[in-house]
Parts: C-alpha cells; structure tokens; sequence
C-alpha cells in the first residue's frame, strides 16, 4: 500500500490513483498545511496526495478520519494525532519534529486546516522557530458553500461556531447585524434550529438564507429561503449530517440620532448607562464611547 520494493529491497513512496501507481519523491523539511476532502475523498488533489505520500509525518485530529483516506490512495504514511485537547507534549513533539529537519503534514478532519480546527497555535510557533510552512490548498466547506449558495459574493465572513447559549448567541449576532458581508456559519446539527430561530429574530426574518448540508456527499442539500421560512422549517426539526449556514448581508441603513436616542431610552429603563452603551452599540454599529456620552446625558436630562 503506498510502497513498492525494488531489486535492492527499498521502499518508494507513493500513492494509488485508480490503480495506478504514482511514484512520490520525500519532501523538504518543514510543516505542510493540506487540505483534505470535505466528504467526497475524490476532491483529494494530486498535489496534496504528493504531500501525504512523502511527507515524515502526517499530523491528524483523528487518526481513523485521515487512515480512511490515506488507505484509499494506498497512502502508508505514519500518522501521530493532533487535536484541541491534545496538549503540549504533542506540540512540543511536531516541533521537535520540524526541529530535526523532517517534514510535517497538518489536516484536520475534513477541508482546509485552522478554520475552525486546530493548528494555528502550531503554525504561529513553526513559524517564530523559522520552519518553512507551505500551504497546500483544496476543498474548503466555506468556500464551496459560498459558490453555490445563490447568495452575494462579493464580500463573505467566515464567523464560526457561534455559542451554545440563546443569549450570548444573540449578542454575537448582534454584532454582526451591520457588516456589509455574506455571514457564513458552521453548527452542529443539533442546534441548527435555535441558530435560525435567532438569527431571524436579531438580522430580521426577511433576510435571505441558504441552508447547506452534507456538502459533497450522496445527500448534498441546499435549501435556500428567507430566514424566517428556514427557522420555520428547522426550527423543530432533526437534520442529520455536517451543516453550514450562509446570510446574505443585511440592507442597514446608519440610525438617526432620534432612533439611537429611543433605543437608550428603552436600553435606560432596564439598564445602567455603561450596559446601555453596550447593548445599543452591539445592536446599530455606532460607537459605544459615543453613545456612552449620549447616554449620560439622556439620564441626566440633558
């Protein structure tokens, strides 16, 4: 698998493309960020498969996810786990690793490594010891969302997972009620029905939405509608399989000053002036020290 032995008894390495095999020479020390399929293991590129195939060690969040590919293309790479609770003693040894001149392979479970995944702790501290660090691109969720989710293009923010809690979840949303951007989102499948359910409530029910699920796989999904119409169809509902969520960005005109001034007033009544500068500049966008001052004088009476 991955190895051919020649008259002298070496191993070559080198992967199996429907099999064919393609001979792969060892790569230069340093770490390599490589993009793995996010479901479909033929979205692999050559490039990374180069990668995988003569790279040292090829670091993963789950040994199991990343064997299933390296096994389809015949790929025998010795793999150590790498992940968020992994710890420092694993970091120490991939940088050991780089430290000793071999050459690293990073992925994560699927798509491009450090979005929303580990890694970034690592790739900051190859980088502050001087290891080269190579990006090998391909499949991104985000991006293959994004091209066919019918939504604006033009501009797109990638904001993650959003918290767990109704709460702090609407106060992040909050926050980017304003920005002139296509919001993508990733969620659990479990949750997918609160998201929506206040989203609709705080970017308003009108705003367009696509709901994308098990992207590049048999049961590949795009459900488009307004956000309104999806918390109305999830809201209550069981959705199995990897699911990101697009927004289209939000037609928000700056407030007047009498809307800022009733929306401190209304934040007054229940509110310090402190927490009402917050919780209205999370809301419009406007500067929370401006509407501070704003506040203090609509308490005084001023």
């Amino acid at each position: 698998m991955g190895t051919t032995g020649s008259d002298a008894g070496e191993t070559k390495r080198g992967y199996l493309v429907r099999g064919a095999f393609f001979p792969a020479s060892p790569i230069p020390p340093g770490l390599y960020v490589v993009a793995t399929p996010i479901g479909n293991l033929s979205d692999v590129t050559l490039r990374a498969l180069d990668t995988l195939a003569g790279a040292d060690l090829v670091a993963c969040e789950d040994t199991r996810v990343t064997r299933r590919l390296l096994d389809r293309y015949g790929i025998s790479a010795k793999v150590t786990s790498y992940h968020e609770h992994s710890g420092a003693a694993a970091h120490r040894r991939l940088l050991d690793a780089l430290d000793e001149g071999r050459s690293v392979a990073l992925v994560s479970d699927a798509g491009t490594p450090l979005l929303s995944d580990p890694g970034a702790a690592l790739v900051k501290d190859a980088i502050a010891a001087g290891h080269r660090v190579v990006p090998i691109p391909g499949p991104s969720s985000i991006v293959a969302t994004l091209s066919a989710a019918g939504l604006p293009t033009e501009e797109f923010l990638f904001a993650g997972f959003l918290p767990t809690k109704s709460a702090a979840r609407r106060k992040r949303l909050a926050a980017l009620a304003t920005a002139p951007a296509t919001l993508i989102f990733f969620e659990s499948p479990n949750r997918i029905g609160a998201l929506l359910i206040d989203a609709a409530h705080v970017l308003g029910d009108a705003r367009d939405a696509t709901l994308c699920r098990e992207v590049t796989k048999i049961h590949e999904t795009f459900d488009r509608g307004t956000l309104l119409e999806l918390a109305q169809r999830y809201g209550d509902a069981s959705v199995r399989g990897e699911v990101v969520l697009l927004v289209a960005p939000g037609a928000h005109a700056m407030p007047t000053e009498t809307d800022i001034d009733a929306a401190l007033r209304d934040a007054l009544a229940t509110m310090g002036v402190k927490e009402a500068a917050q919780s209205v500049a999370e809301a419009t966008g406007v500067s929370r020290r401006a509407l501070y001052q704003r506040a203090l004088a609509l308490k005084s009476g001023a």
